[in-house]
């Protein structure tokens, strides 16, 4: 049926659309087989009439399984699984799914009714010589009796159907996760009825782990609500997503972060592209990073000038979707090389901005003080009024993203009597917190919070002028 607020005839063509819409954006070229299709035009008739005539065969296997079995015991030096992993270890109702069983016996076939065109219907009797078959709906009373050989509205249960594929398209990869792995799941079973009733050969299947959310909950199809690769398409580039998976081993769980950890990941990935560049990165990275830009068909379309993820995240958060606010200030974070249009930056920078816009809770967004803090500004010492007076002094002679760094960490260093650039080595530990403390007041008087965006970014962000004003000049 169509769905409310979808351009799409049904759930199915919904959710695969999404699905194909993220494949083609991470370069995934594919030839798509709708099993609605299949099934509606009867191309998989033979097989259905082969499996109702093996009927028994496939109950007799099936059996071995209907008894829920006990998770495998943990091996030593095994690393413990969470409770997502746990629950799928045990099934995750894999083994209790509805494989056809029924009062009048075991039919491996589901007609969808002809009066509500559900699937809840049980076969009361089938003919193996007519194909008549006669159901009825659980859900609202309907019955008929139908001629198999002709009759498309239906599939084969999810066990039987699953294996008569792998013959039937004759299918040599497909991985699945974890709970396929489980006693009584579909992959196990079907590794049984695949060759003894269809005559074809269980694919190689390596298992897959969980993937998890950092901040949000495990992906489970059975709980509903999870985010898809088209939400984390919106606020990372392919290449990141690509890469987050290509650099571990399928059984390896991880998670992808929606959280602040994605500013680290994208720091992690600008380190990594530098080493690729330069010829320094190990081996395994550099199969991985291949593996991420790249398919057989060509490389993904990149953002030309990768400035970064913090960065345009922290410009993005301080303009609220100013275009040209947000041009004046990536271009003076590297005066002499100024960006020509955001078009340079991006998609990095939209995907940024929509991570700011998403994902960071209003209470955490940027917001500049439109007047000076009277008060704060009154109550300050006369050390704390000399770090800012060097700051404002030093501003326009270091007005770039590295000049504005040196100057907000070096203040507290000339304070207390060493050059600017002494290193951390040089330095007694109070430096650190005087440092601190200087960011501390500088946040107060900028944005009104305690932390915000990296200050140099912060100041560039904010203008010198009304720096000046904010800062008491």
């Amino acid at each position: 049926t169509a769905t409310k607020g979808s351009p799409h005839p049904n759930w199915a063509e919904h959710f695969k659309s999404a699905m194909t819409e993220a494949l083609a954006e991470m370069g995934v070229e594919f030839d798509g087989i709708s099993q609605t299709e299949q099934y509606t035009s009867g191309a998989y008739r033979e097989q259905i009439l082969h499996a109702m005539r093996h009927r028994a065969d496939i109950d007799a296997i099936l059996d071995q399984y209907r008894t829920k079995k006990a998770p495998p015991k943990k091996q030593q030096g095994q690393k413990p699984v969470d409770a997502a992993e746990l629950e799928a270890a045990e099934g995750s109702g894999a083994a209790a799914e509805d494989d056809g069983t029924g009062s009048a016996g075991y039919f491996p076939y589901k007609p969808y009714c002809g009066g509500c065109n559900k699937d809840l219907t049980t076969v009361t009797a089938y003919d193996d010589d007519t194909t008549e078959l006669t159901y009825t709906c659980t859900e609202c009373g309907f019955s008929e009796t139908v001629r198999l050989s002709e009759f498309n509205r239906g599939k084969l249960v999810w066990k039987v159907d699953w294996p008569m594929r792998w013959a039937y398209e004759g299918v040599v990869f497909e991985p699945s996760g974890v709970d396929h792995s489980s006693p009584g799941s579909s992959f196990q079973v079907g590794g049984q009825i695949v060759g003894s009733i269809f005559g074809g050969k269980q694919p190689i299947g390596p298992m897959y782990a969980f993937v998890g959310i950092s901040g949000m909950a495990k992906m489970s199809s059975s709980k509903g609500g999870v985010p898809t690769p088209g939400d984390a398409l919106k606020i990372m580039e392919p290449q990141l997503l690509r890469w987050l998976y290509a650099r571990r081993r399928p059984n390896q769980s991880f998670k992808i972060a929606f959280d602040q950890e994605i500013q680290r990941l994208y720091d992690e990935w600008d380190k990594l592209n530098a080493k690729v560049a330069d010829g320094s990165a190990l081996p395994a990275d550099i199969a991985a990073h291949s593996r991420a830009v790249r398919t057989a068909a060509g490389e993904l379309p990149k953002t030309p000038r990768p400035m970064p993820y913090r960065t345009l995240a922290s410009v993005a958060d301080i303009t609220a979707g100013h275009e040209d606010q947000a041009l004046r200030i990536l271009s003076d974070l590297d005066p002499a090389n100024p960006l020509a249009s955001l078009d340079e930056v991006r998609p990095r920078y939209d995907k940024a901005e929509a991570w700011i816009n998403t994902q960071v809770p209003a209470e955490q967004r940027t917001v500049v003080r439109q007047e000076p803090d009277v008060e704060l500004l009154k109550s300050l010492d006369d050390q704390a009024r000399e770090s800012l007076r060097l700051l404002l002094d030093g501003l326009d002679a270091n007005w770039s993203l590295d000049g504005l760094t040196h100057l907000v960490y070096g203040v507290p260093k000339v304070q207390a009597g060493f050059p600017p650039d002494a290193t951390p080595k040089e330095l007694p530990p109070e430096i650190k917190a005087a440092q601190r403390s200087f960011f501390a007041l500088l946040y107060h008087l900028l944005v009104g919070r305690d932390t915000g965006p990296r200050l140099p970014t912060l100041l560039l962000a904010v203008g010198a002028e009304r720096v000046r004003k904010l800062l008491g000049a």
